[in-house]
């Protein structure tokens, strides 16, 4: 893998045992405890353009979730190891050895979604949570079903095993650019050019196609599941929330606003903040989703 030490000068790098192998955390910084988590199919190298300014004022941990950039990328079938339910546990266990038993989260895309599952299933670990541009997980396939949103990448790599793996496996580089231009608003400028060489060494390993496509395959099915018995039960996130999206919801559906849609669900008293260009907003719009997220803070 690339070097991640001009993306990150001053970080300290850390292995970790987590429940299914080495997890990868980088932190800097002295305050209060603050998770960020990446999304899908990018590293924790999209963080390079807040994480320093952020460690001015918090002790940042940066972790590459389970499958993706440096950590194990275990063997599994059906999603059982991807469930995000699963893979927050990674997090408990790296921030318990930094020594934080409770501590602020913000995470992006799947990274979000190991959050909210944290927060829903460990109500005193995250003291404040931050949503980068997603809807809850029963609520994606909702809209999909109902056709009210394309079901896109989620019904395609959560397909049986191996005929993503193996279509995808074919050009990695030419499917997940693809995906990440169609999503920004500017295609692939958005991004910076070593930031993007750490997110295709990853995604060139086919341990790490595999990986990403149970990823997907625990949010058709466990996650999905994890979300419903929830939603049945009553059950809320009990931190503050702020659902931070960009100009246009990839998963928006029937017009209801992010924000509402979580209050509805999960958050009742969800905070929310538009900022402008597309779903990466932390590197299409690093000063916009800075200042709400640091506000919010």
């Amino acid at each position: 893998m690339p070097d991640l030490a001009e993306l990150f000068p001053g970080f300290a790098s850390h292995w970790i045992d987590g429940p299914a192998g080495k997890v990868f955390a980088r932190s800097q910084g002295e305050g209060a405890p603050l998770v960020l988590l990446h999304g899908f199919p990018q590293t924790m190298a999209m963080w390079q353009r807040l994480a320093p300014s952020r460690a001015e004022r918090f002790c940042v941990v940066l972790i590459d979730l389970r499958g993706y950039g440096w950590p194990a990328a275990p063997d599994s079938s059906g999603g059982a190891l991807y469930a995000k339910r699963a893979m927050g546990e990674d997090v408990v266990a790296v921030m318990e050895t930094l020594g934080y038993a409770r501590f602020h989260l913000a995470g992006h895309d799947r990274g979000a979604r190991v959050g909210y599952r944290l927060a829903l299933d460990h109500p005193g670990r995250v003291s404040k949570l931050a949503l980068l541009d997603i809807l809850p997980t029963v609520e994606v396939w909702k809209n999909a079903r109902a056709g009210a949103t394309p079901p896109d990448h989620w019904t395609y790599l959560s397909r049986p095993a191996p005929a993503p793996e193996q279509e995808i496996g074919r050009d990695p580089s030419a499917y997940f650019e693809g995906l990440m231009a169609k999503w920004a608003a500017h295609g692939l400028e958005a991004f910076d050019p070593t930031a993007l060489a750490h997110c295709r060494a990853g995604w060139g390993d086919p341990t790490r196609i595999h990986a990403m496509c149970e990823d997907y395959r625990a949010g058709a099915t466990l996650d999905l599941a994890a979300d419903v018995a929830d939603l049945a039960a009553g059950k809320k996130i009990l931190c503050p929330t702020l659902v931070v999206t960009g100009d246009f919801y990839l998963t928006r559906g029937g017009g209801e606003a992010p924000r509402d849609v979580w209050r509805r669900t999960f958050a009742p008293a969800a905070q929310g903040a538009e900022v402008p260009n597309g779903h990466f907003v932390a590197e299409e719009a690093p000063a916009e989703t800075l200042a709400a997220v640091l506000g919010f803070l």
